[in-house]
């Protein structure tokens, strides 16, 4: 048994999956992007995911959120396909994202921004109902305004709820889509790079709400980040990924002392 066939098959032991992948593969062209990538992310888990530039982080990330179908393998949330279910359904049962790039609705509010993250619950009786204003629709929405006034303050953003989201910078929008991501209690989070942009205090605080959800929640985090210390200090377990392969797969410590995985991530011989 290779190296490679090792490591997927040591990536595979988590007793209860929230997110189980099972030979992933995905080509452009001629370029294999992922080939047989298996992994597993155990409720209330941090699993990290690193590599070098190219390794196939970002276009997991889009099979495993239902951006991009995979060529061969099954993606299951729970105990559930949803290889071919579209990203709509996997987040509306519980599977969110953040990514690299900061994607807000810029004319709205910070507030208003996460408040949008549980609009499609809806607020019961129709239209009828908001014609004629309910008190159980109007009840709904306090509860909604007040959620989102809590996860805003933990994310140390209740200073600037009322700014528009194109306002603000780089690393506060990063903390305004985490707590767009976390306000409707995730089953699975996937982060992508986000700690970019963020001070050290902001990702002192990113850290202790990834920890909170997890803990609180029961929350699985698959976690992409170029920070190895960030990764290091707030993962269980790391995946290492190298030319779309899983080339690793352990324990901080274990990562940090393996061979090859300092001459493919790191550049050492």
């Amino acid at each position: 048994m290779t190296a490679v066939e090792r490591a997927s098959q040591a990536v595979t032991t988590t007793a209860s999956a929230a997110l189980r992948l099972s030979a992933i593969s995905v080509s452009f062209g001629g370029i294999r992007a992922l080939e047989d990538v298996s992994l597993e992310v155990g409720s209330g888990e941090v699993l990290g995911l690193i590599g070098p530039n190219g390794a196939g982080k970002t276009t997991l990330f889009d099979v495993i959120s239902g951006v991009r179908t995979p060529d061969a393998g099954r993606v299951e949330l729970g105990d559930e396909d949803v290889t071919h279910r579209s990203a709509v359904y996997r987040a509306r049962h519980g599977l969110r994202r953040t990514f690299q790039r900061v994607q807000t609705f810029g004319w709205l509010s910070v507030e208003d921004n996460v408040l949008a993250a549980l609009e499609w619950r809806g607020g019961g009786g129709g239209p009828l109902a908001d014609l004629i204003a309910f008190p159980t629709r109007r009840h709904r929405e306090r509860e909604r305004r007040a959620r989102v006034r809590h996860v805003l303050e933990q994310c140390g953003l209740d200073e600037v709820r009322g700014e528009m989201a194109s306002a603000l910078p780089i690393g506060l929008g990063r903390m305004m889509e985490l707590a767009r991501a976390i306000v409707d209690t995730p089953r699975v989070l996937l982060l992508d790079e986000p700690t970019s942009g963020l001070d050290e205090t902001e990702s002192a605080r990113l850290g202790d709400r990834v920890q909170a959800i997890r803990q609180e929640e029961g929350c699985a985090v698959l976690l992409v980040e170029h920070d190895v210390g960030f990764v290091m200090r707030q993962c269980g377990r790391i995946v290492v990924l190298d030319l779309g392969q899983v080339l690793a797969v352990g324990e901080p410590g274990e990562i940090q002392a393996n061979a090859a995985v300092r001459a493919a991530y790191l550049g050492e011989e």
